[in-house]
């Protein structure tokens, strides 16, 4: 069915800034718990009534399902460089506009990657809260808060946070190590009912636990009881110069694949789509064995590994897509898309299966990261940004009508296929870097 996305808000009068409290939350390293953090900050709030939006910094689509069921609404990216700074500084000014209180999540360790999430925190002025893993650890604690506060002198810093501490006696020798000047917010304890469980991509979907809501009000509970958590100061917003895109997608209409086994979508993407003037229809490849009555399609990234005998097993919906390329309507498949639409796909255990079969070639999963990096890809329709993020090996004789280009300069160059109307790649694409490319992928 189709779904309609929330309008944004009516912009103010240009030069207008706003100001709403905010908090960057950011950590040492991958791993700390930066995720479960925000969400119990979220959640803790949002029962309070207030209104809580919150942002991922850098390319991620596990950590934002988590965060928007913490908070009961969207979750954006925020990333100097696949969104850009204009973009970004326009969702934070659209968002302070709305909330109570904007949360954004960190991405690596604060200091990593360029940009950072320390150079997004400098960029709007947001205090970073530090999530530092207090596991085996006591006064050295205070030495990696005072290393985040200080290591950069203009970044704007708000307090420390304790997480996985083993006991009230483990979060006061924690506390204690803290010079006066930077603030406590609390501690979270190492508890199974609070910590969110992975697997090979990242976090489980927010879909697929059961019990998420038991865990998030656990954690917000834990951080009630650990701190007096009050809102930080406000941080004014500047507001945005005016973007104009044209309905250059009016009277299309657009099937997403969205499922457990098609799930990585952006939600500036599917916004844009509609800014550009078309429809969405919503169908799962998994359990659908029909399409709805679209000219487009878009099959984004997902777990289509996790899935495979049902995917293999639903022919009708395989021959609906295979009919809909045979007719000469766009396609486009990110990621997990494009392995569904390969010869086959085999996963890490073995087994094999045959899917569409509309790209030559096939993929083998493998228990070691295959690529993980920014890429901006140059189309015929134009250049368009976006990351890439997969376990898979990809062995296709077709050649690529482009391929990425990392601004890191990571050996990373993802190739993007195209059959007729059906554009593939590993890259997920970030479609509002460049609207009018977008829209011609999609344009009958």
């Amino acid at each position: 069915m189709s779904e309609r996305i929330p309008l944004t808000p009516t912009p103010l009068p240009e030069g207008e800034g706003r100001h709403c409290p905010a908090l960057l939350i950011a950590a040492p390293a991958s791993g700390q718990g930066k995720t479960t953090v925000t969400a119990a900050l979220a959640r803790l709030h949002a029962r309070q009534g207030k209104r809580v939006r919150v942002f991922k910094c850098g390319p991620d689509f596990l950590d934002p399902m988590i965060l928007a069921r913490a908070s009961g609404a969207p979750v954006y990216q925020l990333d100097l460089w696949m969104v850009g700074e204009a973009e970004s500084r326009r969702l934070l000014w659209e968002a302070a506009a709305e909330a109570d209180l904007i949360l954004i999540e960190g991405v690596m360790g604060l200091f990593d990657g360029s940009p950072s999430a320390a150079d997004l925190a400098r960029r709007f002025g947001v205090p970073v809260l530090g999530v530092i893993n207090g596991a085996a650890m006591a006064q050295t604690f205070g030495a990696l808060a005072v290393g985040l506060a200080t290591y950069q002198p203009d970044l704007p810093f708000a307090g420390v946070l304790g997480n996985r501490v083993g006991s009230q006696r483990h979060s006061d020798l924690i506390r204690d190590s803290l010079p006066d000047w930077i603030r406590w917010y609390g501690a979270l304890p190492r508890s199974a009912e609070v910590e969110l469980p992975s697997r090979h991509l990242g976090l489980v979907q927010a879909e697929e636990l059961a019990d998420l809501d038991a865990r998030l009000d656990a954690a917000a509970d834990a951080l009630a009881a650990s701190a007096e958590v009050a809102l930080p100061p406000a941080v004014e917003f500047a507001a945005p110069e005016d973007q104009v895109v044209g309905d250059w997608l009016a009277g299309v209409r657009i099937g997403v694949a969205r499922d457990t086994s098609f799930a990585f979508l952006y939600q500036a993407n599917l916004d844009l789509l509609q800014r550009l003037g078309a429809e969405l229809a919503f169908f799962s490849p998994l359990t659908d064995t029909q399409l709805p009555a679209v000219d487009s399609l878009y099959l984004p990234g997902g777990y289509p590994e996790l899935h495979l005998r049902q995917l293999h097993g639903n022919r009708a919906m395989a021959q609906a897509i295979r009919a809909h390329h045979a007719a000469g309507k766009p396609i486009l498949a990110e990621c997990g898309g494009m392995l569904y639409l390969l010869e086959g796909l085999t996963e890490v255990a073995g087994e094999s299966a045959e899917l569409l079969g509309l790209l030559p070639g096939r993929a083998t999963m493998q228990k070691r990261l295959a690529a993980l990096a920014l890429q901006e890809a140059p189309l015929p329709e134009g250049n368009l940004r976006g990351h890439t993020f997969h376990h898979s090996l990809l062995d296709s004789p077709l050649a690529p009508i482009a391929r990425g280009l990392c601004p890191n300069d990571k050996p990373v160059a993802e190739a993007v296929f195209r059959i007729g109307r059906l554009t593939a790649s590993y890259i997920h694409f970030y479609l509002p870097s460049n609207p009018r490319a977008a829209a011609e992928l999609f344009r009958p």
